[in-house]
């Protein structure tokens, strides 16, 4: 009976440092943790070469609020390059899926950092997978010729 109690006492201690293992291990951080923030877009991580954003010299030209995302508990909306938009999404933990985006029907006088608004749009709808790195959102994307894209967004904050 002795050898019975100090198994079991072993198991009792090694338990609650197992469950805190495994919730350590588990990389996939809250979809709360990106919901009801403003996003600035920063980088398109695209092949043959990456498009970044540089928001210093977009707000000294006037074109500061473009190319940002927020998402609420129903849809994700912001503004493109000029319109905004917005669109219906559902999530399934690192998963997630961008409807049809609707947007406000504004001439683009320019298209800043060589990124078209079209462009954005679609690598929104299509989105598969999210992730949170560092303080960073990243959506994981294709582009219309199906080539990998990753948008990293930046908290509006920062």
């Amino acid at each position: 009976m002795n050898r019975y109690v100090k198994k079991m006492a072993l198991w009792a201690a090694a338990a609650p440092l197992a469950v805190f293992i495994l919730a350590a291990c588990s990389s996939a951080p809250p979809f709360s943790d990106v919901m009801n923030k403003d996003w600035n877009l920063a980088e398109v991580r695209v092949k043959p070469e990456n498009i970044i954003i540089e928001r210093d010299k977009l707000k000294e030209e006037g074109f500061g609020d473009i190319f940002t995302l927020r998402i609420d508990a129903e849809r994700v909306n912001g503004v493109g390059a000029p319109n905004r938009y917005f669109a219906p999404y559902t999530v399934d933990k690192q998963g997630i899926t961008i409807k049809t985006v609707a947007q406000t029907m504004m001439l683009a006088i320019r298209e800043p950092e060589g990124l078209k608004e079209l462009d954005y749009f679609t690598y929104l709808q299509n989105a598969a997978k999210w992730n949170l790195n560092k303080e960073n959102l990243e959506l994981y994307s294709k582009g219309k010729d199906g080539a990998e894209a990753v948008l990293v967004f930046t908290p509006a904050d920062k």
